[in-house]
């Protein structure tokens, strides 16, 4: 009780400090101080050392209160900046640590599975409960450590649950979630490293989870999307971008969705004009999820 006492001590503002300053990383990539794992002599200075300070009092003033930090950083004028990069900025702050502009930011490696299974419409939301094991690559296992690792992979909904829940087997990570650059877990992780590599593209493209989700996402836009090509289209990007396709998208769109029809129609041989266009919708719902604009926060 001493111990918690002092953590939260007015007279000990680290903690609120550190607390604010990790808060402030999720949002903008770097923390107000660039090592959160590190306040001490060997760390970075603050980039806003009046700002961190601020922060930390609103916090400890609000009885630590977390949620009224987010939306105090989320409405922000600095956190709703763009993204876009002009020249002289970058010139001059190339690290964008003096903020005069927002920060583009990958989604974290659960974040992404969550985004295209719950754009597909089959994103589990249940809140609690066991660990699941989804899909895991064949021969997977026999990589682990002494060929011993069991993946009894989980049925039903269970396959479908947020990234949050998915069994962490020290022994083996998860590819999927690795790949995306999730930590294991062996040792602490601070901050988390955002890479971009040809295997992501890969996973994007054939990984049976975003296979699926593009199928369920290409049945949702034909079921909800309205009567006629453009209308689907339009609808896709609402699910998967929250706006409105430029004319330029929708069609360019069109036209691959007339190219793949007659790809899967040519291919399918005996199978009939319905399945041929579902496959059709399937391939624009994977170009969708494949968008920078879906994996990024721009």
């Amino acid at each position: 009780m001493a111990l918690a006492r002092w953590l939260v001590s007015r007279e000990n503002p680290l903690t609120a400090r550190v607390a604010v300053n990790r808060v402030w990383q999720q949002y903008f990539g770097t923390g107000l101080v660039a090592t959160p794992e590190d306040f001490g002599t060997r760390g970075e200075r603050p980039s806003h050392p009046e700002l961190l300070d601020w922060l930390a009092v609103e916090l400890m003033e609000s009885g630590w209160d977390l949620k009224a930090l987010h939306r105090l950083i989320v409405t922000s004028a600095t956190y709703r900046q763009s993204s876009d990069v002009r020249p002289e900025l970058l010139e001059v702050d190339p690290g964008n640590r003096l903020l005069a502009r927002q920060s583009r930011l990958r989604l974290s490696a659960e974040t992404i599975r969550d985004a295209a299974l719950a754009a597909a419409g089959t994103l589990d939301r249940r809140v609690g409960g066991a660990s699941v094991r989804p899909y895991l690559p064949e021969g997977a296992t026999e990589i682990g450590f002494g060929n011993f690792v069991q993946w009894p992979q989980s049925s039903g909904p269970d396959n479908y649950r947020r990234g949050l829940y998915i069994f962490r087997q020290r022994t083996l990570p998860y590819p999927q979630l690795a790949t995306f650059d999730a930590p294991d877990s062996v040792q602490v992780a601070c901050r988390r490293d955002r890479s971009t590599t040809p295997l992501q593209a890969l996973i994007l493209l054939n990984d049976p989870v975003f296979s699926e989700a593009a199928a369920a996402l290409g049945k949702r836009i034909v079921a909800d999307g309205g009567p006629t090509r453009e209308e689907r289209i339009r609808h896709a990007f609402r699910l998967c971008l929250s706006r409105d396709p430029t004319r330029a998208e929708v069609r360019r769109l069109l036209e691959y969705q007339k190219t793949q029809r007659r790809i899967f129609a040519a291919e399918a041989g005996s199978a009939t004009a319905s399945d041929a266009d579902s496959s059709a919708w399937a391939a624009v719902a994977s170009v969708l999820l494949n968008l920078a604009e879906f994996l990024f926060r721009t």
